[in-house]
C-alpha cells in the first residue's frame, strides 16, 4: 500500500492510501478525489485522469507506453511531466507520490 497526494489546482492536498496493484486513477475515485473523473473506466482511451507528476517522483514511476502518449497528445495544457493516472500503477515503491491535477 502507498499514501498518494493530489495536490488541487487551489494547492489544497488530498492524500488517500492505495493498495499495490490499483492505479493512481482508482486511488482517486475510489476516494472522491475532486478533479480525476476517468471517463473511460481507466481504459487509456480518453485522458480525463490526467496528471502532473511532481518533478521529484518522474523518474521513479515506469515510463509511458505508446498509446498513453497517443491520449496525451489529445490532452489540454499537457507538460514534460504529465502522465494518465490509470496507467500508473501503485506498489510499495511509491508510497509518498505526488500528483497534481490540472485546472481543466
Amino acid at each position: 500500500m502507498a499514501k498518494i497526494t493530489y495536490i488541487q489546482p487551489d494547492k489544497s492536498e488530498i492524500a488517500v492510501d492505495v493498495r499495490n496493484g490499483f492505479s493512481v486513477k482508482d486511488g482517486a475515485v475510489n476516494n472522491l478525489v475532486p478533479g480525476i473523473l476517468a471517463e473511460c473506466g481507466g481504459s487509456c482511451i480518453c485522458a480525463t485522469c490526467h496528471v502532473y507528476v511532481a518533478p521529484e517522483w518522474v523518474d521513479e514511476i515506469d515510463s509511458a507506453e505508446d498509446n498513453e502518449i497517443e491520449m496525451l497528445e489529445e490532452a489540454d495544457n499537457v507538460k514534460d511531466n504529465s502522465r494518465l493516472s490509470c496507467q500508473i500503477f501503485v506498489n510499495d515503491d511509491l508510497d509518498g507520490l505526488v500528483v497534481h491535477i490540472p485546472a481543466s
